[in-house]
């Protein structure tokens, strides 16, 4: 089945509202959006670089075959990497774009988007229930088949359908229920350490750094553990518009200009466009800080643009923005010297100088940024205690030791100087290209 033309629905309401028609363009490497008359009078703007207009809406230009992307906040509703792996595996369509991958998604994507068949009726890709607790033990054998290239029984088929993930990344995850909410469980994947009961160990020592973690718990399974993420985008059953921060930044970002993907980017947009009740938008750019240092001090250098999510508050009122909990948050141990997200003045340098050189655009003077470094360096260094009671053992804290308290990582906590701030006069406000903070 090949499909050229789909349709766009918003399932943030209790009942299913059509959006607008997508449309296969760009030699089959992008999609496109044209909003729908009733959208028009009656919706909000997906994301702020597809405002309410009766007019086709295309993806950025020089696409290329290795990267096809969907217009604004709708390229946020096709599948991670693992999930295009899935679909490959299991559905077998018999051509892949990028039509195909938003439509065998299925209907339990991020976010509150979803892809239809049918303009009329909301017509997602039919999938079965999702599988309970009891079942991630045979849902680990099933993506063990995957990644080993073995074939499924149709049973395996159906517990695994869709892929079903609303985070980023190739690991190996599966969309599950426990009691009744919906959870991501992401597998033990040959890593040379425990990535699942690391990762549940770092998330759970970020909450002690002031951050607002995904609630996550560890699943005990017969050759490895797994960790469970608990949704962020369904609340009592609701789904809420989410897009991640590539999105965010992309639409904030002046047309023919190529973005940037960093975290004061992202700090101006929650700054100029969060909730502002009780200067939330404050909070939150200034928890972005906190996320950049301890990802820097945890050695977590894959911090892209889609492990960072934003939440639409209140969408068809006035569409503001919370920073979503932090997920995928683990030592990658790779000591590579640069994060995946701009830091500062001198790029993706995984460096505390460099967090603190474009400190403004948190909406912090360098004081008050040097006194949250100083308070996530303090719970940083406690991960080897805390580790250890989460049950990491002892041969995997040996392992993470050589890089968190590494010659290059131990030096930064311990010669940080929060003195060499104080009173230092905050830096003029560069000119952004967000409009007024």
């Amino acid at each position: 089945m090949r499909l050229d033309d789909l349709y766009l629905w918003y399932l943030g309401d209790p009942t299913p509202c059509y959006v607008g028609a997508l449309k296969l363009v760009a030699a089959g490497k992008g999609v496109s959006l044209h909003y729908g008359s009733d959208w028009l009078a009656h919706g909000f703007a997906l994301s702020e670089d597809l405002p309410l207009v009766d007019t086709d809406f295309y993806p950025p230009g020089r696409l290329s075959a290795n990267a096809p992307r969907a217009v604004g906040a709708v390229d946020d509703a096709r599948p991670d990497r693992w999930g295009e792996k899935v679909i490959r595996f299991v559905d077998k369509p018999n051509r892949i774009s990028l039509m195909e991958l938003l439509y065998y998604a299925g209907d339990d994507r991020f976010g509150a988007l979803g892809v239809s068949t049918s303009l009329a009726t909301y017509l997602p890709r039919q999938g079965g229930p999702l599988p309970h607790l009891a079942q991630v033990q045979q849902l680990s054998e099933v993506v063990a088949k995957i990644e080993a290239d073995q074939s499924l029984t149709a049973l395996e088929a159906k517990l695994i359908e869709g892929g079903g993930s609303p985070l980023g990344g190739a690991k190996p995850k599966a969309l599950i229920e426990i009691d009744g909410q919906q959870w991501v469980v992401k597998f033990f994947n040959n890593e040379y350490v425990d990535a699942p009961l690391i990762e549940h160990a770092t998330l759970t020592l970020a909450a002690r750094a002031g951050i607002c973690v995904a609630q996550t718990q560890v699943i005990h399974l017969a050759a490895a553990n797994a960790v469970a993420i608990k949704r962020f985008d369904r609340v009592n059953g609701q789904r809420i518009h989410s897009i991640s921060a590539s999105t965010a930044i992309r639409a904030a970002t002046p047309a023919g200009t190529e973005p940037e993907m960093g975290y004061p980017q992202l700090a101006r947009v929650l700054r100029r466009i969060g909730v502002t009740q009780g200067d939330a938008h404050l909070a939150d750019a200034q928890e972005l800080f906190r996320r950049m240092v301890f990802n820097i001090l945890m050695d977590n250098t894959d911090d892209h643009e889609k492990n960072h999510s934003l939440l639409v508050v209140a969408p068809r009122a006035n569409g503001r923005l919370r920073l979503a909990p932090a997920y995928d948050v683990l030592p990658t141990n790779s000591g590579q010297g640069y994060q995946e997200f701009i830091c500062g003045a001198n790029g993706a340098e995984s460096t505390l100088a460099n967090a603190m050189s474009q400190c403004d655009a948190f909406g912090l003077t360098p004081a008050q940024a040097a006194a949250q470094v100083a308070q996530v360096i303090d719970v940083v260094n406690t991960w080897r205690a805390h580790f250890a009671n989460m049950g990491v053992s002892r041969n995997d804290l040996q392992n993470l030791a050589e890089r968190l308290d590494g010659d290059e990582l131990l030096r930064q906590r311990q010669s940080f100087d929060v003195g060499q701030y104080q009173g230092t006069p905050p830096k003029p406000k560069p000119t952004s290209p967000f409009g007024r903070i």
